[in-house]
């Protein structure tokens, strides 16, 4: 087995270059990676310190992480950082090659100043190689992201370019425009006058509001509404509440009140009277909101309380002079949020190549290739005996 990780974490440096290739994820500096994301050419929630340092604390599979991180110049500022794990740790492959660690929500976009952009760029590939990985896959990255042009570019210049290994289109909600035109036009008037007859229907049992709580004392109890929420219906059957496992529920309770302190996180939540029907986290970062997971009580589900939570969200959303975009952070062709938010961009697992005709390189597309195929192959097996 190869462990680049551990090797790059323990071995020793360079003579010219005495700075670790990879350390400890939760040895960078808080202060020093708030700062980073605030400069970031590209917005990413969920490598936000307060989120991702949580998720590497505790959260189920995903604990570990280490860290690719670079300074500028002779400078102590940070201007590159990119959480990794080794190919073992993310997929059980024994090769040479580092992988973006997954924080939980569907992002992995690393986080690059946006005004050292190609040097950044430049030194995280430079790290990645001194760390011994011949790859780097970056997963759920934005494909025409500016992170990940800085990537390109500085490819380029070493005559390389990175490969496409998957990728999807999901939903985003374009903040700019007016909430309610914005519906309109999405949904029509015959599905909006359908939803405005089940919310009179809900509003039956007890007066309907809509509630954002962004203050620390407001959003633990709001986080708790929302974790009951999330594992009163399908997800508890499937056990992927996050409530259901011990290192979910702790990730969850340390990020959300973290975030709340710096206004980078909210919970919204509607009820029915005095009874939450549902509830929905949204991380903020810079000028983008990320919609993170939606829990809803099955009771009241013919009264579609997911949808009907996610039409006052993008009208909040479109109010708020702040927000420019938001991104779902959904699957593919999602059924409840891609009628509502009718932007759309690319998302998809990447090969970087980090030295030039090594075979070493296509052994890893090769593995690569034949996990997700074995994959593809049990899915169907399981969709064929559900059958």
């Amino acid at each position: 087995m190869v462990d680049i990780a551990h090797q790059a974490a323990t071995g020793s440096a360079s003579a010219k270059d005495a700075t670790p290739a990879l350390v400890p994820l939760m040895a960078i500096e808080p202060g020093r990676w708030r700062a980073l994301a605030q400069r970031a050419v590209e917005p990413n929630g969920y490598y936000l310190p307060a989120w991702e340092l949580a998720v590497s604390a505790t959260a189920r599979g995903r604990m570990g992480a280490s860290a690719l991180s670079v300074c500028g110049g002779s400078s102590t500022r940070l201007i590159g950082l990119l959480p990794v794990v080794s190919l073992w740790q993310a997929w059980k492959i024994p090769l040479p090659a580092l992988v973006s660690a997954h924080p939980y929500g569907t992002l992995c976009s690393p986080l690059v100043d946006r005004d050292a952009s190609a040097e950044a760029a430049t030194r995280l590939l430079q790290r990645a190689r001194k760390a011994g990985a011949h790859a780097l896959i970056l997963r759920d990255v934005a494909l025409d992201g500016a992170a990940m042009a800085s990537f390109k570019d500085a490819l380029g210049r070493d005559g390389l370019r990175p490969r496409v290994l998957s990728s999807y289109v999901r939903a985003s909600l374009d903040a700019s425009q007016d909430g309610d035109r914005l519906l309109q036009e999405a949904l029509g008037a015959k599905k909006l006058k359908e939803l405005r007859r089940q919310r009179h229907r809900l509003e039956e049992h007890g007066a309907i509001s809509f509630d954002v709580a962004r203050k620390v004392d407001e959003i633990k109890p709001a986080l708790e509404t929302f974790l009951q929420l999330e594992a009163s219906g399908w997800k508890a059957e499937r056990g992927t509440a996050l409530i259901q496992d011990p290192g979910d529920a702790a990730f969850i309770r340390r990020a959300v009140p973290a975030l709340a302190e710096t206004a980078q996180c909210e919970i919204v939540t509607l009820r029915a009277g005095a009874t939450p029907v549902a509830a929905g986290i949204v991380l903020r970062h810079q000028d983008r909101a990320f919609f993170f997971k939606l829990g809803i009580d099955e009771r009241f589900a013919k009264y579609s309380p997911g949808v009907q939570l996610t039409l006052d969200l993008t009208r909040h959303l479109c109010a708020d002079p702040l927000i420019a975009s938001a991104d779902s952070t959904a699957s593919a062709d999602h059924p409840m949020i891609n009628p509502i938010w009718r932007g759309r961009f690319a998302i998809g697992d990447v090969l970087i190549p980090l030295r030039r005709h090594d075979p070493m390189v296509a052994l890893i597309h090769a593995s690569l290739v034949a996990r997700d195929l074995a994959r593809e192959t049990a899915r169907r097996a399981i969709h064929l005996l559900r059958k």
